[in-house]
């Protein structure tokens, strides 16, 4: 998959998990341009931790990182009616496609062709429901969704080591206020 001087829209879900799809995607031969659009984040000091945290790794990284509005009210309104959804369950799924449609309109405006996600390296999250859910929206938008599962080949131990020697912030929980409770 070797791309020489392509841009790729890597959505970012959080520091932690987008260290080592950044380095992927750069030994790849991309430019990661990371967007970072997360409304689901709760509260709005988690949310300042995991922005500062992003903007340690893109630095490091050497990775452009483009902060789109922090807009919890969206995420509230994708899961109305979802708000009692056990995690990993409708409300997720609703929580992903907003996040990505958002990301596919910004690779759209900005003229580039590809984009992925970083959520897809936890151990917690299902490769094949977000890859549906970002090629679906692709299709939509006429760009190419990038299933990459980053949780091969150590994927999700390498993004730990990159988080550990940046010492960057370790949250404990996905990120909206439904899912501390799990």
């Amino acid at each position: 998959m070797k791309k020489q001087n392509k841009t790729i829209v890597l959505h970012a879900c959080c520091a932690i998990c987008s260290g080592y799809p950044v380095s992927f995607l750069q030994e790849a031969g991309y430019q990661v341009v990371v967007y970072f659009y997360n409304p689901n984040i709760y509260p709005a000091g988690e949310y300042r931790k995991r922005i500062e945290a992003e903007r340690t790794l893109c630095e490091a990284l050497n990775a452009e990182l483009v902060e789109a509005e922090y807009e919890p009210d969206e995420f509230y309104i994708a899961a109305k009616g979802l708000e009692n959804e056990p995690e990993k369950g409708a409300r997720c799924d609703k929580c992903f496609e907003l996040r990505l449609r958002k990301t596919a309109e910004f690779a759209k405006k900005s003229g580039i062709e590809e984009f992925t996600t970083s959520i897809v390296i936890s151990p917690h999250k299902n490769f094949d429901r977000l890859t549906r859910i970002g090629q679906k929206i692709a299709d939509e938008y006429g760009l190419k969704y990038q299933a990459i599962d980053f949780k091969k080949k150590d994927g999700f131990l390498k993004t730990n080591r990159i988080s550990r020697e940046l010492g960057l912030y370790r949250q404990n929980y996905c990120g909206c206020e439904f899912s501390i409770r799990n």
